[in-house]
């Protein structure tokens, strides 16, 4: 959609105080520690765009909240699996051997939207060190939620997501369906079933550029649309919009100990090993 198309289904500005307003309708509040998942196309033309959202963000939590979003960085993931795009089974050596250390600083995100990219270089935000599905915060809390962010297992308990399940932090779906809820992953980990992969990437280690070598869980979100529509018929999702895009918030202590009760019923190769 062109930007003269998205003016033209906009009926009023977007802007800073409005999105203010539609987030604390949405029951957002200072003191929340929120973990964002974005789209701003979906919002309608904003005054502003990536920045005046984060500004709106940061304004409804205040000095005691605490934002927090995905800085996945799947580029530095094992060019072997590769799809978007794929490259030649003869470059992936020289990848291995070339691909630049993951950098907190500097590695940009991927696929997460303008919102999270902007919020990674955004004035006091912090980044978590893992070189695949790093997270950023900005606000009272970043430094705590962002430290120690382990390789293995990327979402578990010690990650910033089991951080965040600790605290009861809020997940605020914007303009994004469940397939975007990465905090589901977290579920996963919990499953007594949950198969492993090879994972590597590109990294520091002992001081030095290294390709790294794991295991991980294999995470899928294939079914999370699916998840997140049962947990909305079984427990109340506080729904409206935020400019144009229809926004959702979960509380984490009450989604993941769904999530993994669902999960446990429904993935296949749970029912064939219980």
């Amino acid at each position: 959609m062109s930007e003269k198309d998205v003016v033209d289904q906009t009926s009023s500005p977007i802007t800073v105080t409005s999105l203010v307003h539609d987030l604390r309708q949405l029951g957002l509040q200072p003191g929340d520690q929120i973990l964002v998942h974005s789209s701003l196309s979906s919002m309608g033309w904003v005054c502003g765009g990536a920045q005046a959202v984060i500004q709106a963000l940061l304004e409804v939590v205040g000095e005691e909240g605490t934002i927090i979003m995905p800085a996945q960085s799947t580029d530095w993931s094992d060019p072997a699996e590769w799809a978007l795009p794929p490259v030649p089974k003869e470059w992936i050596d020289i990848i291995y051997r070339e691909m630049p250390a993951f950098d907190p600083a500097i590695t940009p995100t991927r696929c997460m939207g303008r919102i999270a990219e902007l919020f990674r270089t955004y004035p006091r935000t912090i980044r978590s060190n893992h070189p695949q599905v790093s997270f950023c915060a900005n606000g009272k809390h970043a430094a705590y939620l962002m430290a120690g962010h382990p390789l293995t297992p990327q979402f578990g308990s010690d990650s910033p997501l089991g951080k965040l399940y600790e605290i009861n932090a809020k997940v605020l779906l914007l303009g994004v369906d469940y397939d975007s809820c990465t905090s589901f992953h977290l579920a996963e980990t919990m499953l007594s079933h949950m198969p492993t992969k090879q994972m590597g990437t590109a990294m520091i280690e002992n001081g030095e550029r290294a390709w790294k070598w794991f295991t991980d869980y294999a995470y899928d979100s294939d079914d999370f649309i699916a998840l997140g529509e049962q947990y909305e018929a079984q427990h109340q999702v506080k729904q409206s919009k935020i400019g144009q895009a229809v926004s959702k918030v979960l509380e984490l202590q009450q989604a993941i100990p769904f999530a993994t009760d669902w999960l446990k019923q429904n993935r296949i190769y749970e029912q064939q090993l219980d």
